[in-house]
């Protein structure tokens, strides 16, 4: 058999299935009844990968699935069945033996920024990743993937990627459009490719590089210490009214990051991975938006008059996730060790937080904390995980913007990955 005839395919499931008890943001309303709590049970992602090789160089990466899938699913546009989507089709070439340089083009999640723009759902260390990182998902993109032509490769300790996306238009979004005001929202008109950027530097060993996908934790299979820098640009990304005149704005994102995931006492298997991030989004002026994953509840009975004006939902869990100012981002999680070699299950508990200040909130932080523990039974094929998040939620009193109370909630996770 000849070398060019030799190929390689992969084929993998996952699911992720939420029980969740969430306190419910003031004036949260499920199909017209208000519930100042909810339990709801969805999944969270349910994915199939396939993927492969033509030889050494040649590579073929597909995704189809979908997210955020539970009762309340498009209740408020009539049609639960449309869900599942292809999140990836991508074909790859390596134009080097080995990982120094590869060319990439399709539907794709590689990005810039950071780590956490594209990550590896299967090997998330907390529950959840911060999803504010994916900065456009769904509202340019297609849950975060944008059609690009890419650059990446490992020089060393180098590890680089350079991508020129071409954006969805925010009409084709699906959502509800806001018009135009004295805040930066997507511009409705006018169309620029998006320049992105990543680079990262590895002290110890290299990263993993057969998918643009960057792993949550390597549970101390690895020595991985890096820093990493990155960048997103888009012209007349946004538009606002200014004196009567519409003015367009770009889109400028930078962040710097160190990641960590390295062993601690091979024999005993403990292990730690540990994240912190500095991020400066910049949407355009006051831009801010509010989301809530997989939100349990479809309406609020508040008006304009005591919530904020922004896109996205005010209800259920939403929360200010997307905004212009400056975020800092860490997370931290200790892996047991465990002597007894016939014992599989490990424990692996964790904390993040997630400390922002956006313009549009007029100097008040939004902080969110979420800890929790996960349970190992087969590695990360087979996770349960206990999370609890705090979060808070802001109204208008005597035309000011304040921080009204914090809100729980509680979230069971299991996930199987074949």
């Amino acid at each position: 058999m000849s070398r060019e005839a030799i190929f390689s395919i992969y084929i993998t499931f996952l699911n992720q299935v939420w029980l969740r008890y969430n306190q419910n943001n003031p004036g949260t309303t499920v199909e017209g009844d208000l519930q100042k709590n909810t339990f709801d049970i969805g999944l969270r992602r349910s994915r199939i990968q396939m993927f492969g090789k033509i030889a050494d160089r040649a590579f073929l990466y597909f995704q189809f699935g979908q997210n955020n899938f539970n009762a309340q699913y498009n209740s408020n546009n009539g049609n639960r069945k449309v869900a599942a989507f292809f999140h990836d089709a991508l074909c790859e070439y390596s134009l080097t033996a080995v990982n120094e340089l590869k060319l990439g083009a399709g539907l794709t999640i590689a990005a810039g920024l950071s780590r956490f723009t594209q990550p590896s759902i299967s090997s998330i260390l907390t529950m959840d990743f911060p999803v504010f990182l994916q900065t456009t998902v769904d509202q340019t993109d297609i849950f975060s993937r944008k059609l690009s032509f890419y650059a990446r490769g490992q020089l060393g300790k180098l590890d680089y990627r350079f991508i020129l996306s071409d954006p969805f238009p925010i009409t084709s979004s699906g959502t509800n459009l806001f018009p135009i005001n004295s805040d930066a929202t997507f511009a409705q008109n006018r169309h620029n490719l998006q320049q992105q950027v990543y680079i990262i530097y590895q002290f110890f060993e290299q990263e993993p590089h057969v998918t643009p996908y960057m792993a949550g934790t390597y549970l101390g299979k690895k020595k991985i210490w890096n820093i990493a820098m990155g960048g997103i640009y888009q012209a007349n990304s946004s538009w606002q009214l200014q004196n009567y005149d519409t003015l367009y704005q770009p889109m400028q994102h930078f962040a710097i990051e160190s990641f960590l995931d390295m062993p601690l006492n091979s024999k005993k298997g403990s292990a730690i991975s540990a994240y912190l991030g500095y991020i400066n989004t910049n949407y355009g002026k006051n831009y801010l938006r509010y989301n809530g994953i997989m939100n349990p509840a479809n309406g609020t009975v508040l008006t304009a008059n005591n919530t904020l004006l922004n896109n996205g939902p005010i209800y259920g869990n939403a929360l200010p996730m997307f905004g212009t100012g400056h975020i800092v981002y860490s997370q931290l999680g200790y892996l047991v060790g465990n002597k007894n070699e016939k014992v599989k299950g490990k424990f692996l508990p964790y904390a993040s937080a997630t400390l922002a200040k956006y313009d549009k909130l007029n100097g008040l932080t939004t902080h969110t904390f979420n800890v929790g523990l996960n349970y190992l039974m087969h590695g990360q094929q087979s996770i349960i995980t206990l999370d609890i998040q705090n979060r808070p939620f802001y109204t208008i009193e005597n035309n000011a913007i304040v921080q009204s109370e914090r809100l729980n909630s509680v979230t069971l996770q299991y996930q199987l990955f074949l």
